[in-house]
């Protein structure tokens, strides 16, 4: 499906969606613990059906109540070592791959993991040779080191070291290794997006569960035999989300409030704000609830931006630069190529064609201030942060843009467009 966005302004106040990161690990650490858990306001997103669809495979029962923002799960029959072949198909989430995979080994089972053509093109050799290392058998159908594959348990536990190109490989061993027959260190010479492994090491610490870690994240000992407890959690604001009407506000020279967040949270895509603050925005938290305004001269600051604890935040602050009056450096995060889509690739070639003077690097972008977006049309290329991004470009451009192929908003973010066009004046 193809949108047209006609050039307009923003202004007002929005409730975000709940974050995808804790809501996938909300719903395996759930099905991990032996017992009812309750998860208050998840996010309802395509992601989270993937997720949902892996958990009741396991065994997992699941009553989601969709009018009051709960979902509650039983795990007391969850399948904990043998059982059948189990194929399970994660759509387009990531993050459901990386972290189930060595879950489902650390339960003793086997199973079969595929998704859509997108996530079997995402790499995950690493984080099955490290599975492998700590006892799991590992499989591929097809090229190595990427899905479609099939694992089998038991996690035994032992030493592996792993570059984590992407954080996930990292969080999907400590959710394991906690549970495998015996004790675990992992060494990470690489790691990228470090406040991911945050929000893991949170759940753990709510768990209870033991491990020991250096300062710099690159040394883990993890005792196995551990359990997971049923619990009863509210899931807080996605900060990913709401960054594309944070910069909304920031390219418009509005003022946009998003209710629902924590400032607390340790997800790092919060760091926006930092980064908004710098170009010329004002900032003001109020208690669960924060409003970004955009200079009013429409005037923001360039500047050198280092994303690598947010690459999410790439597609939309590429949009951003755009606008600014001096050069932007988009730098150090390589992993946005790895992504539903290569974001480095993608959104130069989505800026340049509407007229952004712009350059790819290894590991970025820079975009030259002063010169605005011309309107036309573009691709979403099947990833819904760059549709979202173009979207909130659409604002400033000269002339309406149409996007192509905007349904893929929908994996994480269901409610976008109707939160942008509550938001249009």
């Amino acid at each position: 499906m193809d949108r047209t966005l006609v050039p307009t302004t923003v202004q007002g106040t929005i409730r975000i969606p709940a974050s995808k990161s804790q809501t996938i690990r909300a719903l395996l650490i759930a099905t991990l613990a032996d017992g009812i858990s309750t998860i208050r306001n998840p996010l309802d997103s395509q992601d989270t059906g993937s997720c949902v669809t892996v958990c009741e495979l396991l065994g997992a029962s699941i009553d989601w109540n969709k009018a009051d923002d709960i979902i509650t799960l039983d795990s007391r029959h969850v399948v904990r070592g043998g059982g059948p072949l189990v194929t399970v198909d994660c759509g387009n989430s990531g993050t459901t791959l990386y972290l189930a995979a060595g879950m489902t080994a650390a339960l003793g089972r086997t199973v079969r993991f595929t998704g859509d053509v997108q996530l079997c093109n995402r790499p995950i050799g690493p984080l099955l040779d490290s599975l492998s290392e700590l006892g799991a058998t590992v499989e591929y159908e097809g090229r190595q080191g990427y899905p479609p594959f099939t694992i089998a348990g038991p996690l035994r536990g032992g030493r592996t070291t792993i570059e984590c190109e992407t954080s996930q490989y990292l969080s999907g061993l400590l959710l394991a290794c906690s549970i495998a027959s015996g004790d675990s260190h992992i060494e990470v010479p690489l790691l990228h997006e470090k406040p991911y492994v945050g929000i893991t090491l949170s759940w753990l610490d709510k768990q209870g569960i033991r491990y020991r870690n250096s300062e710099d994240l690159q040394h883990f000992d993890v005792p196995g035999g551990q359990e997971y407890k049923p619990f009863d959690e509210l899931i807080t604001g996605d900060f990913s989300s709401a960054s594309f009407f944070f910069c909304a506000a920031a390219i418009c020279g509005t003022t946009v409030t998003v209710e629902g967040l924590d400032q607390q949270d340790p997800q790092g895509d919060k760091r926006i704000l930092d980064i908004l603050d710098r170009m010329g925005c004002t900032v003001r938290w109020h208690g669960k609830s924060v409003s970004v305004t955009g200079p009013a001269d429409g005037r923001l600051s360039g500047g050198t931006f280092d994303l690598n604890s947010m690459p999410d935040a790439l597609p939309i602050l590429a949009v951003t630069a755009c606008f600014a009056d001096s050069q932007v450096r988009i730098v150090n995060v390589p992993q946005a190529r790895i992504k539903e889509t290569d974001r480095i690739a993608v959104m130069h070639t989505n800026l340049a064609t509407l007229g952004a003077i712009i350059s790819e690097q290894p590991d970025g972008l820079t975009i030259e201030g002063g010169h605005g977006l011309a309107g036309g049309s573009v691709d979403g290329f099947d990833d819904h942060r760059i549709i979202m991004a173009m979207a909130i470009a659409s604002l400033r451009c000269a002339s309406p843009l149409m996007i192509r192929g905007i349904e893929a908003a929908a994996v994480t973010f269901p409610t976008f467009f109707s939160l942008l066009e509550s938001l249009r004046k």
